[in-house]
Order: structure tokens, then sequence, then C-alpha cells
């Protein structure tokens, strides 16, 4: 079955998603689509671009993945297709797929609009969205993109002791997680115990499997499904008890050990 899935920032009480849905099923009524989420904030390509980034991964290839988080004002916005990994994309040229894919070239085609449409789901994505499960190739859906908009990833501070990293995103349980994969911490560690800190809390000085392994209620870190440090609490909201937000700063210091005598 055709696998469709959908990113946005358009909110789930207006009519907005159902009409996307009727669209994209009009071009193919056996089409299963997949809502990833419709609650991104307001225009944050970043938010959007982290949810579809740690989502698309897990879906067949040959699915088609709309984001639609468009934070441009612009006279004539443009919208590109896509295929990466086995995966097609659609989406505005905000650098909201630079954000997905960070220092990866990306060769997409610019989708050819039918006129001005003040909301191209329902024409522009819908069409595109047919032709391609059909098996169109991408060239006949537009003309080479050529440079993209770029955006700038926020990237960790590492040094010889110690890494500097950014709560990229608070989830709905308000954990908080950290622009900080597995790969890297292990690569500067080197088997060295580690120091988290964050705010004015004692320093984490225990990388945990899972949230189960503290009691209720206590503060932990652990690396998450995605690779990435994740800061908790058990049972409880990270966000609002430790205070942390988007774009805070996690400090991670790697302590040499102790030489026994």
């Amino acid at each position: 079955m055709a696998i469709v899935t959908l990113t946005t920032d358009l909110g789930e009480q207006d009519y907005y998603v159902a009409a996307i849905k009727g669209a994209f099923l009009k071009q193919r009524s056996d089409l299963q689509i997949v809502d990833v989420t419709h609650r991104i904030q307001h225009y944050d390509i970043v938010q959007g671009a982290f949810v579809l980034q740690n989502a698309y991964r897990h879906f067949p290839e040959g699915s088609v993945h709309v984001i639609h988080v468009n934070n441009l004002n612009s006279k004539e916005p443009s919208y590109l297709a896509f295929e990466r990994e086995g995966h097609f994309f659609l989406g505005p040229d905000n650098g909201i797929f630079s954000l997905i894919f960070p220092q990866q070239a990306i060769e997409a085609v610019r989708l050819k609009p039918a006129g001005h449409d003040p909301f191209p789901l329902t024409s522009l994505y819908a069409e595109a969205v047919g032709r391609l499960l059909s098996g169109s190739p991408l060239k006949e859906l537009g003309e080479p993109a050529g440079d993209l908009l770029q955006r700038i990833h926020l990237q960790p501070i590492v040094t010889k002791t110690g890494i500097r990293g950014t709560v990229v995103y608070i989830d709905h349980y308000e954990n908080a997680i950290v622009n900080v994969h597995r790969d890297l911490f292990e690569k500067v560690a080197q088997d060295r115990p580690a120091e988290i800190w964050f705010k004015r809390h004692d320093p984490i000085r225990r990388i945990y499997r899972h949230y189960h392994e503290v009691p209720v209620g206590e503060v932990v870190c652990f690396f998450n499904s995605s690779g990435l440090l994740e800061i908790a609490v058990n049972m409880g909201k990270a966000g609002s008890l430790l205070g942390l937000q988007v774009d805070d700063t996690v400090q991670i210091d790697f302590v040499e050990r102790k030489k026994k005598t």
C-alpha cells in the first residue's frame, strides 16, 4: 500500500488537514495517510525538521513525506521534491531540508505551480504525490532546483575535556533532548566518567539505559531511541521541574580517573 506522511504546523481544530487528505485521496483512493504531527509550533522549522528527521526512517522505502512548516514571507514561495535513502520528500524551500539532512547535498526539483494557490497542499503537493506514487520520475515534476536555501544546523561544541550541547527539543512528556549523539559522546569520553551540568543543578554522573532505572521523581539521563542524550524525570516533567527549555546549554565534562597509588 502506498504511504504518505504529513508533518505540519496546521493544528487539528480547522478543516485544513482534512482538506489535504481529501485532495490526496482524490489522486489515489487506496492511499494510507499517516499523521506524523500537526502540532509543530507555528513556523518553527527547527522543530519540524527534528520531528521528521527522527520519524521518516521508520517507514518503508517508497514512502512520500510531506512537510509543510513555512516561515517565509515571499510573494513567490518555492516548493521542492527529491528522493533520499529510498524515500520521497516534498516541502517548501525555506531551509528545512538542510536541517533534516545537514551537510548533505540535495538534488531536488522545483514543483511546477498551477497559477497562484494560497494553499498548495491541496493542489501542488497532491498532484506531486499522485504522480510519484504512479511511478513518474522526479524530473517530470519540475525543473532542477539548483542551490537550496540553507539554515545553520546547531552543532555541539567539542573540546578535549568535554562537550557543550544544547536542548533542541522538549517532547510531550517534557523530556529534554540534547543535540549530543551517543557516538560523539563515546568518541570524546574515551571511557572517562562524565559529569552532566545544566542550569544550577547538581551534575548527573551516570548514564542510564531507560527511565525506570531510577525511583519515581528522580532525574535520569540516557541516550534515547534516536541516539540523542535525553534528560528526564521518571514519571515527571523535566522541563517544568528542572527549568529546561529549548536552546538551554548542557555542559558535559569528562573527568580523568584517579590513578591508584
